[in-house]
């Protein structure tokens, strides 16, 4: 008997040979569990399941990833992959007493469009798959809840991540510092995450709409420490990290590691690239400023082209115009908000935001995050291909994920209807309809159950078929005596009582 520990209270799960669902008798939760009960793997699994629990994801995901080179086609392994990608922390609803998941790394990337996913699927049996495609379903709301959420932040300029407190409950000389970092930069005009002042009103499970928002639109993150420990952090690394990730993808943001009372080289690998600061040096916020000034003007001038021209008319007819055509498709006034986008495009003939949201009134959606939810692919759509043409790469990473999602769903929803209709023909019985099912599951073979299901109605079909050669033959037989018997009956009443005798004799 292997002990697993649970994933969603940390219990010990006693798994019996051939399990792959159990119940956790502490929390009550039904999950799927590694088919594979090797000891090693089970060690390492467990291993990585606390790492999970204390949000410390990327020390996890290297486990889920050694446990892949051991055993490749372990299903929990892609899913323990995916737990880590977006962040997933399983808490106690304090109505229903179960245990639900919360999303502290949101993507604007669909699960089901993940290939730790696909793998997942592919390579989980029939109960795993219905466990895997449920909860990928609740984890695809949250994020939808958090990226709703997080598009109503105004974009932010700094990110400023730090430690808040020490091991003792105490405020951190990093938090001082950040402090002072957040007041100065806001008296110049910056708008600043600064976690003491930007969630200080929101609960702990609220965190990660806000946080996001300002991973994603924060041009330059300041990482504070006066330890080693500090940097490494859980929540602290939680941030970096994933500024770093969206550093790959656009390259107009920028890192600065910010030390003090501690040696340059104690700083995490991950900065080795990147040029760190000593706040111990006088006038070291001074330079900070400068250096964050100079940054997001040069941004703001590649952007725009002839500076001063574009700049005037952004500021005084661009962004207004875009802004209300915003509130009209909030509004659902598609028709209002495509003639300001027009507008808009008259004045600035490149503007990918305007084609984004002619795009979505033509679309008829008033979140962007709802594009996914549209009914079928929109690639071929002319203003998605100005938005594509004209916007920058994390606009269309974003839309491509989006249809990569609509195509999954769609293909997902065609082979469950064949499927489904494959069952009912089957139901119905005869041979004919039995072979129209065998058609059907052969032509989405792989999907779900169906392989199976083609053997047993492939045996099926074997049945029915000489099940109804008998009938046939039965029936001709029968008709054949009837005849027989009808003839037989004519000669008696035509008053040949002697023929009829002799002829029923025989029979």
């Amino acid at each position: 008997m292997a002990v697993f520990k649970c994933k969603m209270c940390g219990g010990n799960l006693e798994v019996q040979d051939g399990m792959t669902v159990c119940e956790c008798e502490y929390c009550g939760s039904i999950q799927a569990i590694p088919t594979n009960t090797d000891d090693n793997l089970r060690i390492l699994f467990n291993r990585a399941n606390v790492l999970r629990m204390k949000a410390e994801f990327d020390k996890a995901e290297e486990i889920y990833e050694k446990i892949l080179q051991i055993s490749p086609n372990e299903a929990e392994a892609y899913w323990g992959l995916i737990l880590c990608k977006y962040g997933v922390e399983y808490v106690e609803d304090p109505k229903t007493l179960k245990r639900v998941p919360t999303c502290h790394r949101t993507s604007y990337d669909a699960i089901v469009a993940d290939d730790d996913y696909k793998n997942a699927i592919e390579n989980a049996d029939i109960s795993q798959k219905i466990l895997y495609e449920e909860e990928a379903r609740t984890i695809d709301q949250i994020q939808k809840g958090i990226l709703s959420i997080s598009q109503k932040e105004e974009p932010y300029d700094v990110f400023i991540c730090y430690k808040e407190t020490d091991e003792s409950g105490k405020r951190t000389q990093d938090s001082v510092i950040a402090n002072d970092i957040y007041y100065q930069l806001s008296e110049e005009g910056y708008k600043v995450f600064y976690a003491a002042i930007t969630l200080e009103d929101k609960l702990g499970t609220e965190y990660e709409p806000y946080i996001f928002a300002a991973l994603n639109t924060a041009r330059v993150m300041l990482v504070l420490g006066t330890k080693p420990e500090y940097f490494n952090a859980v929540w602290v690394k939680n941030e970096w990290s994933r500024f770093l990730a969206a550093m790959k993808k656009n390259r107009s943001k920028l890192l600065i590691p910010c030390y003090k009372d501690m040696d340059p080289y104690e700083l995490p690998d991950e900065f080795s690239h990147l040029q760190a600061q000593d706040m111990s040096k006088i006038g070291f916020i001074n330079d900070v400023i400068r250096g964050i000034k100079k940054i997001i003007v040069k941004k703001d001038e590649s952007m725009a082209g002839d500076a001063e021209e574009i700049s005037n008319v952004v500021a005084t007819e661009v962004l207004p115009l875009l802004k209300r055509a915003e509130m009209f498709l909030e509004d659902q006034e598609w028709k209002r908000a495509d003639e300001l986008c027009e507008k808009v495009l008259n004045s600035d003939p490149e503007n990918a935001r305007a084609y984004l949201y002619k795009l979505m009134a033509e679309l008829q959606v008033a979140n962007r995050v709802d594009l996914k939810n549209c009914k079928v692919s929109f690639e071929n759509s002319n203003n998605y291909k100005k938005v594509i043409r004209f916007a920058d790469q994390d606009v269309r990473e974003k839309l491509t994920a989006c249809i990569n999602f609509i195509k999954e769903r769609n293909e997902t929803d065609r082979k469950n209807k064949i499927y489904n209709d494959a069952l009912q023909l089957f139901e119905k019985g005869n041979a004919q309809s039995v072979n129209a099912a065998v058609e059907k599951m052969k032509s989405i073979s792989g999907w779900k159950d169906s392989d199976e299901k083609i053997k047993e109605f492939s045996e099926r079909y074997e049945v029915v078929v000489e099940k109804e050669r008998v009938e046939k033959e039965e029936k001709k037989r029968i008709e054949r005596l009837k005849s027989e018997y009808d003839r037989k009956y004519s000669a008696l009443i035509e008053g040949k009582p002697k023929l009829f005798t002799e002829q029923y004799l025989k029979r």
